[in-house]
C-alpha cells in the first residue's frame, strides 16, 4: 500500500486526541542546546529553554504509523519492537507480548538483521539445550557441566528469548529511541526494512520511514504511543482472522455446490436423450398419416379408371 493511501485511511480514524498526549507529557522535548535542526518542522515553540513538540503533527503521524502497522499485521508479517531504555523495557515487553510480536529489550545484538542466520543458530542452540535437559543424557553430565549449560541457556534466553519465534526477517521495526538504537536503524536501512520511530527533538528523523515526534524519555509517553501501535496490530490480526474464516466458508460452499452441479448435468443429459425419442415418434405418426393419404388417393384413382372403362364399353 502506498504511503498516500495510508495517510488517507489515518485521517478517517484518529486514535489519539490532544488532551491525551498533553497529559502523558508527549509534548516535552529536550533542551534547546541539544536539539537537532532536522527536527525544526515538528517543534511548536521554546519555553524555559526547552523545545515544545507540535502535538497536532504528532496526532497525524501516530495515525499514519498505526494505519501502516495495521496493514502489516493484517498481511501476516511481523513487526520487531526495539526498546532497550530502562523506562521502556517493561512497558514494551508487557504490551507487545499480548499480540505475540517479537521484541528486544535487553541489548541489541550486533548483526541481528544483517547476520540473521547466525542469530538463528544461537536460537536453535537454545532449543537443543531444552531438548537435552529432557533426555536421559542430561543425567549423565556432571554437576559442573550442568551448571555451565544452564548459565549459557539463561544468557541466551535473556538476549534472544523474545525473538525465538522470529524465523525470518521482520517486515518492519518499531524503535522507541532512534538515537540510542542507531545500530538497529542502520541495519534496517541497509536491508530496506521500514522503520517506525519515536523521535525526540535531539534525534535525526532522516532515514526514519514513519516519524512520530514525541517525548521518548517519559514512561507515560512511551506507554501511550506503544499501546496505540499494539491496538492497531490487534485490529489487523482480527481482520486477518475474519478474512481467513470467510475464505474457508467460501471454499466449503463451493465444495457443496459441486455435487449439485453434477446432478444437474445428468438431468440435462437425460432430457437431451428423451427429446430425440419424442421427435422420432412424431415423425412415425406423420409418416403413417402420409401412407393412409396415399392409400386413399390410390383408391380414388382406381375408382375413376373403372368408371372410364365402363363408359367406353
Amino acid at each position: 500500500m502506498l504511503f498516500s493511501e495510508i495517510s488517507e485511511k489515518s485521517k478517517q480514524m484518529p486514535r489519539t486526541d490532544f488532551q491525551q498526549l498533553l497529559d502523558a507529557g508527549v509534548h516535552f522535548g529536550h533542551l534547546k542546546r541539544k536539539w537537532n535542526p532536522q527536527m525544526a518542522p515538528y517543534i511548536f515553540m521554546e519555553k524555559n529553554g526547552i523545545h515544545i513538540i507540535d502535538l497536532q503533527k504528532t496526532i497525524v503521524k501516530i495515525d499514519e504509523a498505526a494505519a501502516a502497522v495495521k496493514q502489516i499485521a493484517k498481511s501476516g508479517r511481523r513487526i520487531l519492537f526495539v526498546a532497550t531504555k530502562k523506562q521502556a523495557k517493561d512497558i514494551v515487553s508487557e504490551l507487545v507480548s499480548s499480540v505475540k510480536m517479537p521484541y528486544v529489550t535487553e541489548r541489541w545484538p550486533g548483526g541481528m538483521l544483517t547476520n540473521f542466520p547466525t542469530i538463528r543458530k544461537a536460537v536453535k542452540k537454545m532449543v537443543s539445550i531444552d531438548k537435552m535437559t529432557k533426555d536421559s543424557s542430561w543425567e549423565k553430565l556432571s554437576k559442573r557441566e550442568k551448571l555451565q549449560i544452564s548459565r549459557q541457556r539463561a544468557k541466551l534466553e535473556k538476549v534472544l528469548g523474545s525473538i525465538a519465534d522470529l524465523t525470518r526477517l521482520p517486515a518492519a521495526l518499531f524503535i522507541v529511541d532512534v538515537m540510542k538504537e542507531k545500530i538497529a536503524v542502520r541495519e534496517a536501512q541497509r536491508l530496506g526494512i521500514p522503520v517506525f520511530g519515536i523521535v525526540d527533538t535531539n534525534s535525526n528523523p532522516n532515514g526514519i520511514d514513519f516519524v512520530i515526534p514525541a517525548n521518548d524519555d517519559a514512561s507515560q509517553s512511551i506507554q501511550l504511543i506503544t499501546s496505540v501501535m499494539v491496538e492497531a496490530i490487534r485490529e489487523g490480526l482480527q481482520e486477518r482472522k475474519l478474512d481467513k474464516d470467510k475464505d474457508d466458508e467460501d471454499e466449503d460452499s463451493e465444495h457443496e455446490e459441486e455435487p449439485r452441479r453434477g446432478r444437474r448435468t445428468r438431468k440435462s443429459v437425460m432430457k437431451q436423450e428423451v427429446i430425440p425419442v419424442e421427435e422420432e415418434e412424431a415423425e412415425e405418426e406423420v409418416a403413417e398419416e402420409d401412407i393412409e393419404d396415399e392409400d386413399v388417393d390410390l383408391e380414388e384413382d382406381l375408382d375413376s379408371e373403372e368408371d372410364i372403362v365402363e363408359d367406353e364399353e
